[in-house]
């Protein structure tokens, strides 16, 4: 009985360390990345370059998708007040599917950002390879990440650890119950493993 019952608290000690690794690490992501975003664009500084981080244009029924939407607004915003010149579209390319042309096409045709300045990155299949891309790749590392604020955190953590001078724009937030809390639970355990990709070096 009292194997039984060291190996309850065995099992208890390692899943409270495993809880408290998983809130230092985003702690972790939270100081790196403090005073790093914007939300107003009378307040974030210029950069050379918006780089923005794909999603899909439409939703599983067919309408848009709100999130892209409103990260194509912050860009376009970006763009129109100066604050940047070029203009990266990171996300995913496949067959029957092309998320960085969707993103073009949506500030050309949308909201008016000049053809010529947008770079369209066919290879960003996740928040780490956009990153990477956008500073080995396209050589740029004084940029502006567009993404909403919750996901913005981690793409700073990623950015800055590359010494690249990075800020976050927030695009609004979707305020939908089920989409907020199923976004904000899953970047909880992302930051975990942004911070683990950070420590083995990848």
């Amino acid at each position: 009985m009292k194997k039984i019952i060291d190996i309850f608290k065995y099992f208890f000690a390692a899943v409270e360390l495993f809880i408290l690794m998983m809130i230092l690490a985003n702690v972790w992501v939270f100081a790196l990345t403090n005073g790093r975003t914007y939300t107003r664009i009378s307040k974030i500084p210029p950069r050379e370059c918006a780089l923005v981080l794909g999603t899909s244009p439409k939703m599983r029924s067919g309408i848009s998708n709100p999130y892209f939407t409103a990260r194509m607004d912050a860009a376009a915003l970006l763009y129109h007040h100066g604050k940047v010149k070029k203009i990266i579209v990171s996300g995913e390319k496949s067959q029957g599917y092309d998320e960085p042309a969707a993103m073009r096409n949506y500030l050309i045709y949308e909201e008016g950002v000049p053809a010529e300045i947008i770079i369209q990155d066919p290879m960003g299949l996740n928040t780490h390879a956009s990153i990477n891309r956008c500073r080995d790749v396209y050589k740029q590392t004084n940029i502006i990440i567009v993404s909403q604020g919750y996901h913005n955190l981690r793409a700073l953590f990623f950015a800055r650890n590359n010494k690249m001078n990075a800020l976050g724009f927030d695009a609004q937030d979707v305020s939908r119950y089920q989409s907020y809390y199923r976004n904000h639970s899953r970047e909880f355990l992302a930051r975990v493993l942004a911070v683990l990709y950070y420590i083995l070096g990848i």
